[in-house]
């Protein structure tokens, strides 16, 4: 990633929000309802909904390692990391290559950096499940935490 790009706007923010993702996007959101002048940064290409997603129809027998992380994959993307499945054939190209970018961890610190516009969601199997009815009370029901602030009846029609 190349950090000495001279910036064409002049503009002072009174926020920078990195990622348009689900926490980027409503940060976002909230400060620039809120009055403060805003830009979001981004990185990354651009994954069009289905047409996006390389490898979601293939069988494992249709990768030349059958899915499994070779050796190159190791040492190229595992870098830095300390989890498997984003070196794997089907899920590689989402991620960001370790050894051609590395960071500087001055304490541990388990991340996964996605190499894509549009944020985590991305990366958690493509699927985010609708919470139910038990899911919103659970902190009041076990004491536990700070109580949702609403309900699922809330959501529900939505």
């Amino acid at each position: 990633m190349n950090l000495n790009v001279k910036a064409k706007d002049q503009n002072t923010y009174d926020a920078i929000v990195v990622g348009s993702g689900i926490s980027g996007g409503w940060a976002a959101k909230e400060l620039s309802e809120k009055g403060l002048k805003v830009v979001m940064l981004e990185r990354g290409r651009d994954i069009k909904h289905i047409e996006g997603y390389e490898t979601a129809t293939k069988n494992p027998w249709d990768f030349p390692h059958r899915g499994r992380v070779t050796t190159m994959a190791r040492e190229e993307y595992w870098a830095g990391m300390r989890t498997g499945y984003t070196t794997d054939e089907q899920w590689r190209y989402l991620f960001e290559n370790d050894k051609e970018n590395p960071y500087l961890e001055k304490r541990p610190f388990d991340w996964i950096r996605g190499y894509h516009v549009g944020g985590r969601s991305l990366l958690w199997g493509r699927q985010s499940y609708r919470w139910n009815k038990a899911d919103f009370e659970a902190n009041a029901k076990d004491g536990i935490a700070t109580d949702w602030p609403i309900r699922y009846e809330d959501l529900a029609p939505w």
